[in-house]
């Protein structure tokens, strides 16, 4: 019996995967999507991004509720935590959005093939057995988490940020391993829970690759939420023992080592592209060191009818990135043109405050020889960040010193993920930063801290 013929067979349905497959079929195409997991929407929607905001903004609330209600005139007398509940409430959030993408994928007709799928010759997919035809062939298996030499993660004592997101009880403990995105987020989970959190982070700063002054500010108000931080330290060996894990660390540069024990360990050191079993050498598609498949600029691997999006490229391993690369890929295939700048492509890190990021930092700028100037303004200075009592953190812009044109936006305070997609749309039409801070924003909004930061870059903002 001839096997089914596809236009496009992408394989994973995390948010680059689903995506593409939706505006591929938006387009008239004949779409499959591979999925091996009972639940459309990949990490991101599982057990990535979907389920730990859930408990990040569930957190927060009770955090609020328990030390910050009080302040505002609003007495909740004994606030308890049910964790299970909670749990329950982040789970209940996971599957309406996966099912939200499974109707989408109804509604644009396209085929969920249940199973693994592994490419086995040019235009040919297995999935679980059955064997299926396509023009065009897009991966889009996303990343794994990415482990740590000698320490073995059972998800129950040590855990990967999966295992985090499914803890029973507080631990009294915890360490998390990495001053990373994903980190700080879980341990303020934790922390905000009653876990008396210890961040060890092999670099001198936490949130490696963010402005410097960010990643001071962050560190400076994580210490006062009550989170510990051990910098330039390395973990040598992290073991499972009678009453949780057993920790052995020295210092990053070498020196004496210190012994630790808690509760619960997280390895949050980052994650990997994921291309297990996919078929990959048997059709000959390249792959780089660091095991990402090797593109061009139009996501086409060295084999024809072979592309690839999302974190097993490369580029940052972000949920929009993927979806953006999905969306460009799938007009390309119709024929159209497409164009992503990936100097603007923002970063979220959603802690309390959050913190954001798009464009050059300083550090960058110096390093290529750009002059720039700098604006910045606290969000204290604001009147509604004051009445929301958020008043931690800063906008900084940076600007070309001779254009003005605005080269990069960097921001820790209250709903700093939203506030950075003004600078975003900014930067994709080349303004100015005076072009920011001549236009019009709402008071009192905490979008005025934006455009005092613009008017900053000139030395004239006009609240502080």
């Amino acid at each position: 019996m001839a096997s089914q013929k596809y236009d496009v067979i992408v394989i994973g349905s995390g948010p680059g995967g689903y995506v593409c497959a939706i505006r591929a079929a938006q387009l008239g195409m004949k779409v499959a999507c591979v999925e091996k997991r009972d639940t459309l929407g990949g990490t991101c929607l599982n057990v990535g991004c979907i389920p730990s905001k859930a408990l990040l903004a569930a957190s927060e609330k009770y955090h609020a509720a328990h030390d910050e209600f009080g302040k505002m005139g609003i007495e909740t007398g004994s606030v308890k935590l049910d964790l299970k509940k909670m749990m329950g409430f982040k789970d209940g959030v996971v599957e309406a959005n996966t099912k939200g993408i499974e109707f989408l994928f109804k509604k644009n007709k396209i085929d969920w093939l249940k199973g693994a799928g592994k490419i086995t010759g040019k235009g040919k997919v297995d999935v679980a057995g059955t064997h299926y035809d396509a023009t065009h062939i897009i991966i889009a298996t996303g990343s794994d988490v990415a482990g740590l030499p000698g320490i073995e993660i059972d998800e129950d004592r040590i855990v990967s940020s999966t295992g985090a997101l499914e803890l029973t009880e507080v631990p009294k403990e915890l360490v998390v391993i990495g001053g990373g995105v994903i980190g700080l987020e879980l341990g303020s989970v934790w922390s905000r829970l009653g876990a008396k959190v210890t961040v060890i982070e092999f670099m001198d700063q936490i949130l490696p690759g963010m402005d410097g002054e960010i990643r001071k500010e962050s560190n400076k108000i994580f210490k006062k939420q009550g989170i510990e931080f051990k910098l330039s330290t390395k973990v040598t060996s992290a073991k499972v023992g009678k009453n949780g894990v057993d920790l052995t660390l020295e210092p990053a540069a070498g020196g004496t080592e210190e012994k630790m024990s808690v509760d619960v360990a997280l390895v949050a050191v980052g994650r990997k592209a994921y291309t297990d079993n996919l078929g990959l050498e048997s059709v000959g598609v390249e792959t780089d060191a660091r095991g990402c498949i090797k593109t061009d600029g139009h996501f086409k691997t060295n084999i024809d009818g072979i592309y690839a999006i999302g974190d097993v490229i490369a580029g940052p391993m972000l949920a929009h990135k993927a979806e953006d690369e999905g969306v460009v890929l799938a007009e390309m295939l119709d024929g159209q043109s497409g164009h992503i700048d990936y100097n603007l492509i923002p970063g979220v890190v959603y802690t309390h405050p959050e913190i954001a990021n798009i464009g050059k930092t300083e550090e960058q700028l110096k390093e290529e020889g750009v002059a720039y100037k700098v604006g910045k303004f606290p969000f204290m200075a604001n009147g509604r960040a004051r009445a929301m009592n958020a008043m931690d953190g800063f906008v900084k812009i940076i600007a070309d010193k001779r254009t003005d044109r605005v080269l990069g936006c960097h921001i820790i305070g209250a709903e700093a993920g939203t506030l950075i997609a003004e600078i975003g749309v900014a930067m994709e039409f080349g303004a100015s930063s005076e072009d920011i801070a001549r236009t019009c924003h709402a008071h009192p909004t905490l979008s005025e801290v934006v455009k005092e930061a613009a008017l900053a870059i000139d030395e004239r903002p006009l609240h502080v």
